[in-house]
């Protein structure tokens, strides 16, 4: 017999003995499997569209409508919006998301107006852009009501040059 082979023992049958090379290497093989299997796994996670309702990406609630009085803003942070009532009743509902570059703008109550911290874009109540850099008013999300309560669908923004009458929701 050669020098190389190995030899099975006394007790065990003939043809089952694995080296331990072998072994080494299916072992090795399988825990290579089992991690390419989580890589595979956390990357399809990922890429999966995330259409949660009341997150982004889905319907949010905002609630009852006459919680909201006329000429107030309200931030919706997991919806990354803001639900603007006009001072005439209407609803609008408004993207955090600056259309010059996309940082987030934030609504300053004071100066009655939204503002974007990276190029100084400033927006009226309404959206429409009162101070450039950004070359449109700030996209918006339809609105519908049911049951006296507004719904926001934040999967589909809609854009606009700038705010016509026709956009506001009224309850």
């Amino acid at each position: 017999m050669a020098k190389n082979t190995p030899q099975p023992k006394k007790d065990a049958p003939a043809g089952t003995t694995v080296s331990r090379r072998d072994f080494l290497a299916l072992g090795a093989g399988a825990l290579g499997l089992v991690g390419l299997l989580q890589t595979g796994g956390m990357a399809l996670q990922f890429l999966a569209p995330r259409r949660v309702d009341g997150e982004f990406g889905g319907v949010v609630s905002a609630g009852p409508a006459e919680s909201f009085p006329p000429g107030s803003v309200t931030e919706f942070p997991d919806g990354r919006f803001f639900l603007a009532r006009a001072a005439d009743g209407g609803f609008l509902a408004v993207s955090r998301r600056c259309t010059h570059l996309g940082c987030a703008v934030s609504w300053h109550a004071a100066d009655e107006q939204f503002a974007c911290p990276c190029h100084g874009s400033h927006f009226d109540l309404i959206g429409d852009v009162q101070n450039p850099p950004a070359p449109r008013a700030l996209d918006t999300y339809p609105i519908t009501v049911r049951d006296g309560a507004l719904l926001v669908d934040t999967a589909q923004a809609q854009q606009r040059d700038s705010f016509a009458p026709e956009q506001l929701v009224y309850v």
